[in-house]
């Protein structure tokens, strides 16, 4: 997933010309509100459907980065591109395959948040890496890693060909109980949970993912699991293009 150009990896800053050189960052605690998550982001055991089978899949890596925002406590969404022939048009966290030179999950979630959206890694403090999630649509292992925005910097679509919008979401919108559903494929297929939050409907994996981070971090709310609702017709031309 490119966009932006350039490595977004930990400990380097851009200067005007685009290059990267080493940086010290000041270290700051994370904020009380996630004291919750970090303790119980370790314990996280991987859903049985998203456990990723032996030996399948490509190795990926997926940012879900923290910030408090003029709403409160939020997370980064993106909405992926209407033209991709995968995923196309469905809410993501950033994220991508891991390349050779990415030094692993982390370096891959920060360069993929910076190629995406703009997130310089300088203003982030990786928290921890959750357990191997197996995304069966497009084959891969994706890697979460959560972190906190000590510093945000100023965000936008870093390619118009692969991200349509990029949204701080604020949790409590997320664990409102009025914005949860479970979405079904119009055959009656129940997919799993859902979100209506940041102007998007968040679901499949990302919303499972999420579902996990709201549990994890004590701000899930009881929600009636009986709102069922048929995917809309475009979200579902869209996803069935993949």
């Amino acid at each position: 997933m490119r966009g932006r150009g350039g490595k977004g990896g930990g400990g380097k800053e851009r200067d005007a010309g685009g290059v990267g050189r080493d940086v010290t960052p000041t270290p700051s605690a994370p904020p009380a509100w996630l004291d919750r998550f970090r303790a119980e982001a370790p314990r996280l055991e991987a859903p049985p459907l998203l456990a990723p089978p032996a030996g399948a899949g490509r190795p990926a890596a997926v940012l879900i980065l923290f910030g408090e925002g003029p709403g409160g406590p939020d997370v980064l969404l993106t909405e992926r591109a209407a033209t991709l022939t995968k995923h196309a048009g469905q809410p993501a966290f950033p994220g991508g395959r891991i390349d050779p030179g990415d030094d692993g999950p982390v370096g891959a979630a920060l360069r993929e948040a910076w190629e995406e959206t703009g997130v310089l890694a300088d203003g982030v403090q990786v928290l921890c890496e959750l357990p191997e999630l197996y995304l069966s649509r497009s084959e891969h292992r994706v890697t979460p890693v959560a972190a906190w925005w000590r510093e945000p910097s100023e965000i936008a679509p870093g390619h118009p060909g692969e991200v349509a919008t990029v949204a701080r979401v604020p949790i409590a919108e997320l664990a409102d109980p009025a914005h949860r559903l479970v979405v079904r494929h119009p055959s009656g297929l129940r997919l799993g949970p859902a979100f209506r939050a940041g102007g998007m409907l968040v679901w499949g994996f990302t919303a499972m993912l999420l579902t996990e981070v709201l549990d994890l971090g004590g701000w899930s709310r009881p929600w009636d699991t009986e709102r069922i609702e048929d995917l809309p017709p475009d979200v579902l031309d869209l996803a069935a293009r993949g």
